[in-house]
């Protein structure tokens, strides 16, 4: 009998990247391990590492020492805020391979292309400046420029990317780490950007429930800020014991 092949899609949310690790480890205990892996924004981050073989305890050690949720830095405010050089210069450093042909796994980058208006998802040619692009969250961010087109989070357009799984999969796992709750302030131009894009991309919830055979969501997630790298094995334990309750 042929075995059911797998396919997991990782969302977007900034340091709560963490959580994918988690699950990921929980569902490698039950004997559940992808064949197809789809993500955007961290979960393209921690998808392409997983592609490329490593295992997520692997990927945990080596996002936390070199601060992978620490990537942004200061720009002047042409088209962003902030940019991304950092996480660049550490996927350089850290990832074993720079072309999506050369993965483990067959692997999809979630991206929105702010010429044409729509969501792509990238599965050939270069790995770093897709992963790049699809973490660029819009105003905050500066967008990435590929073949003569610029390119922002994938998550403003489709923040939990099981649509290039689809067709191709016995069985779709939905890692959704981005529940929006209320705040009661926002303050300053960054919130402001970020909390825009929170709820952006919180509208299709349901849709992605609907369209997972598995839907992961673990409870306590939205309580972290998508740019506070200070509780990366709080996030870790949270997905890993949510998952690990799961009946599967």
């Amino acid at each position: 009998m042929a075995k059911e092949k797998i396919g997991i899609a990782l969302g977007g949310g900034g340091s709560r990247g963490f959580v994918h690790l988690g699950v990921l480890k929980a569902l490698e205990e039950k004997g559940i391990t992808p064949d197809v892996i789809s993500g955007v924004s961290a979960g393209s981050i921690v998808g392409v590492f997983i592609a490329a073989g490593m295992s997520p305890e692997k990927v945990m050690e080596l996002m936390k020492e070199n601060k992978f949720t620490d990537y942004a830095k200061v720009n002047m405010p042409v088209n962003g805020l902030l940019n991304l050089d950092n996480l660049k210069k550490s996927l350089e450093e850290y990832l074993p391979v720079d072309r999506f042909s050369d993965l483990e796994l067959p692997f999809y980058v979630a991206v929105s292309n702010l010429n044409s208006g729509e969501i792509e998802y990238l599965q050939q040619g270069k790995l770093i400046s897709a992963i790049q692009a699809s973490s660029s969250i819009p105003v905050l961010f500066s967008p990435v420029d590929i073949d003569e087109n610029s390119y922002a989070d994938g998550g403003l357009l489709d923040n939990l990317p099981i649509t290039p799984l689809e067709g191709q999969c016995d069985t779709i796992i939905g890692v959704n780490i981005m529940p929006i709750k209320e705040k009661e302030e926002v303050d300053n131009l960054m919130e402001v950007a970020i909390r825009t894009f929170e709820l952006s991309v919180s509208g299709n919830r349901k849709k992605f429930k609907e369209d997972c055979d598995l839907y992961i969501e673990p409870d306590g997630v939205e309580e972290y800020h998508i740019l506070d790298p200070e509780h990366a094995d709080e996030l870790f334990e949270l997905g890993y014991d949510y998952t690990k309750k799961i009946s599967i």
